[in-house]
């Protein structure tokens, strides 16, 4: 039997946007296109400031348009640039221009609510949008989901939970789906007693016993906010109830994550923790590609454990518990507080355990109300992302 592939033999390459290339996301992404180059167009890459990478990746990739989010950076690509057909812009208009431009699909792959509005941009076009942006739906969830929607466009999840669940979850028979159940490594610290964490350094907190992720995304991952921020997710890309959705403790990352059925079926997608399988998945989607990720050897694994998350260790995940159940813009108050919470910790402002009390206190500061708009969002997000940054200055002065 012929295996699918990326696209059908004499059809036309895939034209490709990826939004946040110089990431980690972007950079695997990149990778795949490579190896497949037969299959793939770059239409149009963004970076935000590291303006060296991004035009290497455009000297091989030879996209239509390539934009540095950060303003500032322009001269330097236009100059790193200079005597190619390629075009050069920058800031954060630009990039939400890259978004707009013609392709088949859109990796969405900046990280934090900055990747938003670029994100909404491709989805109003109507396009394919593989989503490795959690903000977008922990922030914007009803917008998003109601913006696919009129569009008629398709969200193919990246996370690899997300992702796991997209390979796992029959659409066609929703009504037998008991609940869905995501994985969690369980991070650095997984066997950490809490005030054992009060001194760990940001060193620690990024060094992830299983995944090469970005610094954000790793201390997401050791506080268990990442896991929180995934439930948010799954509750709006598969119209699912946060009491219809599990977190367990998987500490090997081997099982992605899984869907249980009504008939006592658990359905499951394992990998090695590699996350350009589920790029892959979405690149070639709906068929599917090579990809270079270590095979399984189950036999050499032997044993795959689970544990139930210990929400009075890792309390981020019940506060984006709660955010969800409150609706309305608590999850965008959870997300803006978060991200000034781990830059604060990543820059020593702020301790470890200070992250999760910074959140909290944003919490209780801002009652949810209903959403109505993109620019209502933007002003809740901008006095979270405030009334956070006092609550650091304070504990700053007292560090």
């Amino acid at each position: 039997m012929a295996m699918n592939v990326a696209v059908k033999p004499g059809s036309a390459p895939k034209r490709v946007t990826i939004l946040g290339s110089t990431g980690s996301i972007g950079t695997s992404t990149i990778d795949l296109i490579l190896r497949n180059p037969e299959a793939f167009e770059v239409e149009a890459l963004t970076g935000n400031k590291n303006v060296k990478l991004l035009a290497e990746q455009a000297l091989k990739l030879k996209p239509q348009l390539v934009v540095a989010a950060d303003q500032a950076q322009y001269a330097e690509l236009k100059q790193a640039l200079a005597g190619t057909n390629i075009a050069v812009a920058a800031g954060p208009e630009a990039v939400v221009e890259a978004a707009m431009r013609p392709s088949d699909l859109v990796m969405s792959a900046i990280v934090g609510a900055a990747g938003l509005a670029a994100t909404l941009a491709a989805v109003r076009r109507g396009t394919s949008v593989a989503l490795a942006n959690k903000e977008s739906l922990v922030c914007a969830g009803d917008l998003m989901t109601e913006a696919v929607k009129r569009h008629n466009a398709t969200l193919l999840p990246v996370d690899s939970e997300h992702n796991a669940i997209f390979q796992c979850f029959e659409a066609d028979r929703r009504k037998s789906i008991e609940k869905l159940i995501l994985t969690a490594s369980g991070g650095p610290f997984r066997t950490r007693k809490r005030e054992e964490l009060r001194d760990v350094t940001p060193a620690q907190a990024v060094a992830h016993p299983n995944w090469s992720m970005g610094a954000k995304i790793s201390i997401d991952s050791a506080t268990m906010m990442n896991k929180g921020l995934e439930v948010i997710e799954a509750s709006h890309l598969f119209a699912m109830t946060e009491d219809r959705i599990d977190v367990i403790v998987h500490p090997q990352s081997i099982i992605h994550s899984m869907v249980a059925y009504e008939d006592g079926s658990v359905l499951a997608q394992l990998g090695s923790p590699d996350m350009r399988t589920p790029i892959a998945y979405t690149l070639a989607w709906p068929h599917r590609m090579p990809a270079p990720s270590a095979r399984l050897d189950l036999a050499k694994i032997a044993t795959l454990s689970f544990e139930p998350p210990d929400e009075v260790r890792f309390p981020a995940l019940r506060l984006a518990r709660q955010a969800l159940k409150d609706g309305g813009t608590a999850p965008t108050v959870l997300n803006a507080s978060n991200e000034v919470a781990v830059y604060s910790f990543l820059a020593g402002k702020v301790g470890y355990l200070d992250m999760t009390g910074v959140v909290e206190e944003t919490l209780t500061a801002m009652p949810p109300v209903p959403m109505t708009s993109l620019e209502q969002l933007a002003a809740v997000d901008g006095e979270a992302r405030s009334i956070a940054e006092r609550r650091v200055q304070v504990l700053g002065r007292g560090r």
